[in-house]
């Protein structure tokens, strides 16, 4: 895989760490802003990336790589995945995969018409832990309640309440806890049960956002809770499941599921499971993506599209339900 990255934020920093573990994986561009050239090209240097550009339409004409990962901020992810199918890339876009659903529906059409590769990289489904834990759920017998809490208070709440608007609080850039923290258990709870019944959001509303927010998936017979929350902590963030025959506890927030613990009905420990392959979060993920566009696998993008197209489905009703905008 030729990889170009847009984008030269946290989540760029962070992937980058693990790239030297990559092996099939080749760093060909890096695109960002005149404002953040200096630190392109120090990430050029220390990541031995082929080329910097400040221009996509020039990296486009000028570079050679099949591949986009997008991870910019999330208001922009449409329009660079766009231009980058349109012109015959490959792309794996951050989460969230859009801000509108049919903004993610138009990225779908392209790819699919085109034969591309459109991926979303979110960690939680393609971690071990995770892919094991779907094969314990049997073992619960009729599952009945899920809850995941994913609370974190955001470094940039402060400067929020005293009226500074930086995009992971600006509903015009598609901020807010939802879209943020909340986006990760929404992706934990459909990768286990799919698209639910009936979907509710009751957020925290300051300045037209949502800084924390409780979401209702129905599922029928079985009920779920997704928790977010940028203005405020717990001491851990976990998710459970339970069941009618005996209940798992996720340990650590759904983005790395750390490990998993399986007790039966009587409160006891049956088994403790750990089997991520790696430590950083993001290197299995990366390792598919890279399968997947070697062997041109289209079965496989078109199962992680329907979820990813759940996920932006229940993220649609959810805005919908509390009648929050973002653009």
């Amino acid at each position: 895989m030729k990889l170009a990255i847009i984008g030269s934020g946290n989540i760029v920093h962070d992937f980058l760490t693990i790239t030297k573990d990559l092996k099939e994986t080749q760093l060909t561009a890096i695109i960002g802003t005149n404002r953040s050239i200096d630190t392109l090209k120090q990430l050029q240097s220390e990541y031995h990336i082929g080329q910097v550009f400040t221009d996509f339409d020039e990296a486009l004409k000028k570079s050679d790589f099949d591949t986009v990962y997008v991870a910019v901020p999330n208001f922009l992810h449409y329009q660079f995945a766009k231009k980058a199918l349109e012109n015959g890339k490959n792309v794996i876009s951050e989460k969230p995969f859009t801000v509108k659903y049919e903004e993610f529906e138009d990225l779908k059409k392209i790819a699919l018409e085109k034969h591309l590769i459109l991926l979303e990289a979110i960690t939680t489904q393609y971690l071990q832990n995770f892919l094991d834990l779907k094969k314990k759920l049997p073992e619960l017998g009729d599952l009945k309640i899920i809850e995941s809490n994913y609370s974190q208070y955001s470094s940039r709440y402060d400067a929020f309440k005293a009226g500074k608007i930086l995009p992971a609080f600006d509903p015009k850039k598609g901020g807010g806890a939802l879209m943020d923290l909340n986006i990760y258990n929404i992706h934990f709870i459909v990768g286990l049960l799919g698209r639910p019944k009936k979907v509710t959001y009751l957020p925290n509303i300051e300045r037209n956002i949502d800084t924390s927010g409780i979401l209702t998936l129905d599922y029928g017979t079985v009920k779920a809770v997704a928790i977010g929350a940028k203005d405020s902590v717990i001491p851990f963030r976990s998710s459970v499941i339970q069941g009618n025959h005996g209940s798992i506890v996720v340990n650590g927030p759904t983005n790395e599921m750390k490990s998993f613990d399986i007790y039966d009905n009587d409160k006891e420990l049956v088994e403790k499971i750990d089997h991520n392959v790696y430590p950083h979060r993001m290197y299995q993920e990366f390792v598919e993506f890279e399968r997947i566009i070697r062997t041109n696998d289209l079965q496989a993008v078109q199962q992680h599209l329907q979820h990813s197209e759940d996920v932006m489905w229940v993220v649609k009703k959810a805005l919908e339900s509390a009648d929050l905008k973002l653009d």
